[in-house]
């Protein structure tokens, strides 16, 4: 993925999680550059922990511990970026809501989308 394609992905990102914050009480995110770099936080907090644990314990993943790595990392990121509040019930919320979203609009993993571009070479 080229660097314009990755600007869209976080871009849809932001969009995605504003629209969380209008549905899912209990989280709220300022604006578009509050969301922008949550979804920062977050994809970066991902490819962390798929670096360490592999793809099935990341908030990418599928399943009940995807679904539980998702909601930590939702809930933690928000101490790093500003004008973001979330409850444990709003970050449990988001996780599903941006699960069921993630069905519609399905988007690689950063972690993935670095080794399909080596293996590409």
């Amino acid at each position: 993925m080229h660097f314009l394609g990755h600007v869209v992905r976080f871009v849809v990102s932001a969009l995605v999680l504003m629209i969380v914050g209008f549905i899912v009480p209990q989280f709220s995110v300022g604006g578009f550059w509050s969301a922008f770099f949550l979804a920062l936080v977050i994809a970066a907090i991902g490819w962390v922990i798929e670096a360490i644990f592999g793809q099935k314990v990341t908030p990418f993943g599928r399943g009940i511990v995807g679904f539980i790595v998702s909601a930590v990392v939702i809930w933690v990121a928000q101490f790093i970026v500003g004008g973001v509040s979330v409850t444990w019930i709003g970050a449990i919320l988001a996780a599903l809501v941006i699960g069921i979203i993630d069905l519609f609009i399905p988007v690689s993993t950063p972690f993935k989308a670095g080794r399909d571009k080596e293996e590409a070479k």
